[in-house]
């Protein structure tokens, strides 16, 4: 008999951010920004009452309130990169978000895989097995569990 395959659900969630790459060989090394997209994969081992694994307002509420609360029209800066960070925001008065390695595509959908989801749907059973940022239409990072 075949085994059966998992049912997953995505939910894809848009958002603009600036970020640089410090110590970029190219243009990455200056400030710029991007129209991100995300894509989160989530699975359960069983499909809830009304036959789902996890409802896509709920991916919505939580993933998106978080990246709208904490990327969205903001700066996302390596941690080391905090004069920067202070300059945008003492002149401009945005939100800068640190993170512990430089902020490319793929540092930044590793936080989301490990650090944001694990505490957005822990009281849920559901897992997040991928997550998927596209910094631009034609480059995107993909991590999975």
């Amino acid at each position: 008999m075949k085994n059966k395959s998992p049912i997953t659900c995505t939910r894809r969630i848009e958002f603009d951010a600036a970020h640089r790459v410090m110590e970029h060989e190219g243009k990455c090394k200056h400030l710029h920004g991007h129209r991100y997209v995300l894509e989160a994969t989530f699975v359960a081992k069983n499909l809830d009452a009304l036959g789902r694994v996890v409802d896509f307002g709920v991916i919505k509420q939580e993933l998106g309130g978080w990246i709208d609360d904490n990327w969205d029209h903001t700066t996302i800066l390596f941690d080391k990169d905090k004069a920067l960070g202070k300059a945008i925001s003492d002149i401009t008065g945005q939100t800068i978000f640190y993170l512990h390695t430089n902020p490319t595509a793929e540092n930044m959908a590793e936080y989301i895989m490990q650090q944001v989801c694990p505490k957005l749907f822990a009281h849920l059973p559901v897992e997040c097995v991928r997550v998927r940022l596209n910094e631009t239409p034609n480059c995107y990072a993909q991590i999975e569990n």
